[in-house]
């Protein structure tokens, strides 16, 4: 939300309970400080700035971060005449069913009729509405425009197809899905590599995934970059030749690393989940496949990978919607129409 706003006035509170992603949705004694040294600062910052509306992120359908928010908002809702919730997770309106009957009423206290809800895709879960938000509003996310950062690159003849994956490394983001789905594609003759980058929130899966390099051999074709930031990160995604984020995650909004990757002009293999279909269109900028379907990513991909022009002008029409819907500013210009509306 850090932006330049006219009508507007923003004070930040830092959450950050989790150090890192192995950390997140788990419980840790350091957490509970930090709760209570929250509330004491948005207490601060009520008293001290007596701003009338709290905007809040509220978390994903998971137990620890929901009786995080509820202790944090049954603490400080109270003090403002208004509330904003943002949902870049979805799922939480039904998880009031999975607590303890003794919890709903500080469940309902917490979450119960925000003045406005906003929700990244139309696609999402109606958290807000399910809430009985007075107002649900759709506020697609945007992106830096990184571009001018580094320079592009496409595969010439001879070189293999760059395949891009950006993600924390779990199930259900779809790594199992890509790794079985990019041997397939090798098995159809493609010259390819694959290029992971985020960091392992899953033993297991990992253990599977060097398994599965190593059984396949591999190991020449896949690479691991581990967490990249800034230039480095921008500099995979100008690198690729097709980005490909199977996803099906539980908490799933936007997919905003398919606009990081639409931005520098790449074609998009997805998934018809959640708010996805919101960024990348069937046919335009890339393509959609159900989700847990390795046969038709592959297929998706082989067509992508055969087809320089057909990769140019899906990358082309990425790069046109981008400029159109997904930029930092046009997501600034949004969020300040809607929250000025509050005064």
């Amino acid at each position: 939300m850090a932006g330049k706003f006219e009508r507007i006035q923003l004070f930040h509170v830092r959450m950050a309970f989790s150090a890192d992603m192995e950390s997140v949705g788990k419980f840790a004694p350091s957490k509970v400080f930090k709760l209570f040294t929250t509330i004491l600062a948005v207490w601060w910052a009520r008293l001290c700035y007596r701003t009338p509306v709290l905007y809040y992120p509220p978390s994903g359908p998971n137990k620890v971060p929901v009786f995080r928010d509820i202790v944090l908002l049954c603490s400080t809702r109270w003090l403002f005449r208004k509330v904003v919730f943002h949902f870049h997770a979805g799922g939480v309106s039904g998880f009031e069913s999975h607590l303890p009957a003794a919890l709903r009423p500080f469940f309902r206290l917490a979450y119960r009729e925000p003045a406005l809800s906003i929700r990244t895709a139309p696609q999402n879960p109606e958290d807000g509405r399910n809430l009985d938000a007075h107002r649900d509003v759709v506020i697609p996310n945007g992106v830096e425009d990184a571009r001018s950062t580094v320079t592009r690159s496409v595969a010439g003849p001879g070189r293999p197809i760059a395949i891009l994956f950006a993600g924390v490394l779990v199930e259900s983001k779809g790594v199992r899905v890509l790794l079985e789905a990019f041997d397939l594609l090798l098995q159809k003759g493609v010259n390819a590599r694959l290029e992971i980058m985020g960091r392992w929130n899953d033993g297991s899966l990992r253990d599977w995934s060097q398994e599965f390099i190593r059984a396949g051999r591999l190991e020449e074709r896949v690479r691991f970059l581990g967490v990249l930031r800034d230039r480095e990160k921008f500099e995979r995604f100008a690198a690729c030749d097709v980005f490909c984020f199977p996803s099906y995650f539980e908490a799933e909004s936007f997919g905003l690393v398919l606009v990081e990757a639409m931005q520098f002009g790449k074609p998009l293999v997805s998934t018809r989940w959640r708010g996805i279909p919101s960024v990348v269109e069937d046919g335009v900028n890339g393509y959609l496949v159900e989700v847990q379907d390795p046969r038709s990513v592959a297929n998706r991909l082989y067509e992508l990978a055969v087809d320089p022009a057909l990769r140019a002008r899906m990358g082309a029409e990425g790069e046109r919607i981008f400029e159109e819907r997904f930029t930092l500013k046009a997501f600034h210009r949004s969020m300040e129409d809607e929250l000025a509306k509050l005064a």
